[in-house]
């Protein structure tokens, strides 16, 4: 796609400096003991913005932050400090103290070891005997062995924070007679880390200065005033939340720390004992058996094994929850900080049983199982609710008519102002990307049709997966379900009926509009059409499969039912994309896969818990070592300064690891809306020069048309230069370099697509239109530079395609363009354009048709851009294609 090039002339960003409240602070009554703290926003703000830019878009937000509970920072003593008071300087670090490493090279020897190549204990050692051996005479190697490993990890201070367990049994009624289960006999025994020392690390770390929000914030668009939804703490939620504790004057000016928890059971082996493990996660808000599985009783005791268990890790907590604890922050100033249960991460086998409901209802309301959408007046689920019920019902009653465990307790009865049932936040892997869409809509789909190669010749994209086969949807991850969201729509257009296609895509909008990072009232309205939208054409499935001999309803399901909570979740908790289950489920990678791996899978559970420990102070000396500046240099050149050469250092040098050239992924650096670079390096083969070049690639235009190009750089006035008359073009560069590729760099995944560019780029685009109207797709041939008054000009030789119609298509949702050719020679158009002008990757998949392609051995996605006459602009290519090919 190309655009003009986005040039950003800010209306207003989040302030670096402190923020001016829409309704000052300082008017409040209730802070006239507090009046040096707010009268003016120059001083340290209540939250630290990113440090490196502010955040690019054309419009900007306005911010207002809590007026009573916001952040104060404070002496060691928890006396509040005057304004502008910079944090206390630490004690002034040792550049060169490693301890308990005797140098760089042995810290970085155990980190590469221990946690990136997790090496066991008998390569340990055998590696070690080979270093000896080989500088025999000249040194000793850098270990003895890996108990020496591993004691000297074990030795690390930072980050401590140790491993502690209490036992869990039955106590109520056992049989009188006949066998006593084992299980009402055994003790269970739950490992865990004091979580207030947990929040504690997170807190102080400073790799989170600049990342934490000292309190609750509201954001609104400049422009049209509209609240905006993006992390926890814009959400109404944590504003709320607020509200309540400072009902305590006590309070004011401390800061509000929010506990997110999470949990998820995993399985580690399918032949092994001991398989299932239950990690509980928890971090800051703040930061950006089988054999009695028929049992009843033992059912229910393991509910409240769950629940007993959650409290008694968070009693530490509790004390904290009422009366400010004095803490210091990342960015080095003590704060009184209170803490407050934030929302629960959990997919939905997890929420039934953190809400103590039955299995096929909601957690967060009182909808019947068996017409989830459709139950007439329904509430939302509270404990005072709950409390009512119980005073009605017995548990057979409750169980039947509300789908309440009536018997057992969750654990947040035992925390202040906690309501378990809205504090479940919403799951976009489980409910909307594995639910709704592979389990159901695509498993329907199935029933209709047989796909027959349908995803398979589609054209490469950075971060698109490859399909060998158009069927067999079974067992596939997270990510292949994501992956065949991006082009589930037109492999199935043409093969089911229309209403069938508008339903997947209203549900695909619906989806990518709650995946964005940032959401502001129009959106949630977009989202709310695209949901209703959804359930009016869903019907369609209902239809069609009861015809096939299905007579059961296929819309009662607790996975799309939770869609219907998800707007109000976001104004409660902000974005839900990032937190969501997809972060334990790769946290279960490193904390229970791996760890399980590296076991002897003989009561494992003690090894891992070890494992884990020791990659956590590994991680904590790495964070330290850096801040302290002695992991700069080049770690060969720190060897030079171990062993007594001390040579030339480069001291601006960042420390760098070798990273996977991937076709896409996240990067660090300043802000920008787009941006694409040409290739380090030009490709060896092609000609030097631009005739000869164009003699190579079949392309003898090409000359004419960087002289073209180059009129239109010069004469940004004119209109159209491909109707000026070709002797007036400026001569053709002799001298070219070709590049292999371009890499595309643009601000993720949810800013606005900006105005304005650079001149040239007027000849195919339009700025001031919206969406895909003011874009154009091209298939890029080649990159290449010339050089033009002394400068490399960095050029792309692209082909042409124009839309069909004047709007997307209205089943898909998506634009269809077709190559543009030549009418009086059936030639394709070509044309030369700046780089700069190239604002996205496009991805085009060909309109396949009613009938099915010819094998794959004449059709694949090598050349489908060749062989096809239409193509669908594929604006769920990614989130930011969804954002602007609309």
């Amino acid at each position: 796609m190309n655009t003009m090039h986005p040039f950003y002339q800010p209306g207003g960003t989040e302030p670096l400096h402190g923020p001016e409240p829409l309704h000052s602070p300082s008017r409040s009554p209730d802070h006239q003991d507090f009046p040096a703290f707010f009268n003016d926003n120059s001083g340290e703000p209540p939250m630290d913005p990113d440090p490196d830019v502010s955040v690019p878009t054309s419009k900007g937000y306005v911010y207002e932050y809590h007026p009573k509970l916001n952040g104060l920072p404070c002496d060691s003593e928890g006396n509040f400090l005057p304004l502008n008071t910079p944090p206390s300087p630490p004690a002034p670090p040792s550049s060169d103290d490693f301890t308990p490493f005797e140098h760089r090279a042995q810290f970085e020897m155990a980190d590469f070891l221990f946690h990136e190549c997790q090496m066991s204990a008998g390569k340990i050692d055998r590696l070690m005997h080979i270093l000896a051996a080989y500088n025999a005479g000249q040194g000793d190697p850098p270990f003895t062995n890996h108990k020496e490993v591993y004691s000297v990890i074990d030795n690390i201070q930072h980050g401590e924070v140790p491993w502690q367990s209490f036992l869990v049994s039955y106590n109520g009624p056992v049989p009188e007679t006949g066998d006593i289960p084992p299980w009402m006999t055994e003790e269970f025994e739950v490992w865990y880390r004091d979580p207030e020392k947990i929040l504690e690390n997170q807190l102080k770390n400073p790799d989170f200065n600049n990342e934490i929000d000292y309190t609750a914030k509201q954001m609104f668009d400049a422009e049209t005033g509209q609240q905006v939804y993006r992390d926890f703490m814009s959400g109404n939620f944590a504003w709320n939340d607020l509200d309540e504790v400072a009902k305590d004057e006590n309070t004011h000016g401390s800061m509000l720390c929010h506990v997110i928890s999470g949990s998820d059971k995993t399985t580690v082996s399918v032949a092994t004992g001991q398989n299932n493990f239950y990690p509980f996660y928890t971090s800051i808000g703040s930061i950006h058996n089988n054999e009695y599985a028929d049992d009843d009783k033992f059912r229910t005791f393991c509910r409240q094994l769950f629940h007993t268990s959650i409290a008694h890790i968070f009693r530490t907590l509790h004390a904290g929850m009422t009366t400010p604890q004095i803490k210091l922050c990342a960015n080095g100033h003590y704060r009184r900080v209170i803490y407050s249960l934030g929302h629960y991460i959990a997919n939905y086998p997890e929420q039934v049983l953190l809400a103590c409901v039955v299995n096929n209802w909601c957690p967060k309301c009182t909808a019947h199982w068996k017409n989830l959408d459709g139950t007439p007046n329904t509430v939302l689920r509270c404990p005072e609710h709950t409390e009512q019920l119980k005073k009605v019902f017995n548990h057979l009653g409750l169980w039947n008519e509300y789908g309440v465990v009536g018997d057992v307790e969750p654990f947040t009865l035992f925390f202040p102002c906690a309501n378990i049932h809205h504090l479940i936040s919403p799951d976009l892997l489980h409910q909307v990307i594995k639910g709704t869409f592979k389990d159901h809509l695509v498993e329907w789909v199935n029933e209709y049709i047989t796909l027959i190669h349908g995803a398979s010749p589609v054209p490469p994209f950075p971060g698109l997966r490859r399909f060998k086969e158009g069927r067999n949807f079974k067992q596939w991850t997270g990510d292949d379900s994501k992956a065949l969201m991006k082009v589930y729509l037109p492999a199935i257009h043409g093969h089911v009926p229309d209403q069938t296609v508008r339903a997947l895509s209203h549900f695909l909008e619906f989806c990518y509009l709650a995946r964005r990072d940032v959401l502001d009232e129009s959106a949630l309205v977009e989202m709310e059409k695209a949901l209703d939208n959804f359930h009016r054409d869903r019907i369609v499935f209902e239809t069609e499969l009861v015809h096939s001999g299905r007579t059961e309803s296929l819309f009662s399901l607790p996975w799309q039912h939770s869609l219907n909570h998800y707007i109000p979740s976001i104004r409660e908790f902000g974005s839900p994309n990032g937190l969501c289950t997809s972060i334990m489920e790769s946290k279960h990678i490193k904390a229970v896969k791996e760890p399980w791996r590296r076991s002897s899978h003989f009561n494992a559970l003690g090894q891992m818990l070890l494992t884990n420990q020791r990659n956590d102070k590994l991680a904590a000396a790495r964070v330290d070592f850096a801040t302290r500046g002695m992991l700069k240099a080049p770690l060969f050149q720190s060897g030079l300064w171990v062993n007594g050469f001390e040579g030339a250092a480069d001291q601006d040098t960042e420390e760098t690891a070798p990273k996977q050239q991937d076709e896409n992924g996240p990067m660090d650096g300043p802000r920008v809306l787009g941006e694409v670079k040409l290739a380090k390096k030009p490709v060896s083969g092609y000609p030097k020069t631009l005739h000869a070049l164009a003699i190579h690639i079949g392309q003898p235009e090409l000359p004419r048309l960087v002289q073209q190009y180059i009129y239109g750089m010069e004469h940004p006035e004119c209109e159209d230069p491909s109707l000026v008359n070709p002797s007036h073009y400026p001569a053709a560069p002799n001298c070219v370099c070709v590049y292999p590729s371009a890499r595309a760099i643009f601000f993720a995944p949810s800013d606005q697509s900006g105005v304005g560019g650079m001149h040239w780029e007027r000849i195919r685009s339009d700025s001031n239109i919206v969406g895909f109207n003011g874009l154009h797709a091209a298939r890029v041939h080649l990159f290449f530079t010339f050089k033009y008054k002394g400068e490399d000009i960095p050029c792309a030789f692209v082909h042409w395609f124009s839309p069909i119609g004047n709007a997307p298509c209205e089943t898909t949702g998506m634009w269809v363009v077709e190559p543009d050719k030549d009418h009086n020679n059936g030639q394709r158009i070509m044309g030369v354009i700046h780089i700069d002008s190239i604002f996205h990757c496009a991805h085009l998949i060909p309109v396949f048709g009613d009938a099915f392609i010819p094998k794959k051995d004449k059709v694949n996605f090598s050349n489908s851009l060749d062989l096809f006459r239409a193509f669908y602009v594929n604006k769920y290519a990614d989130h930011h294609a969804q954002e602007i090919a609309f």
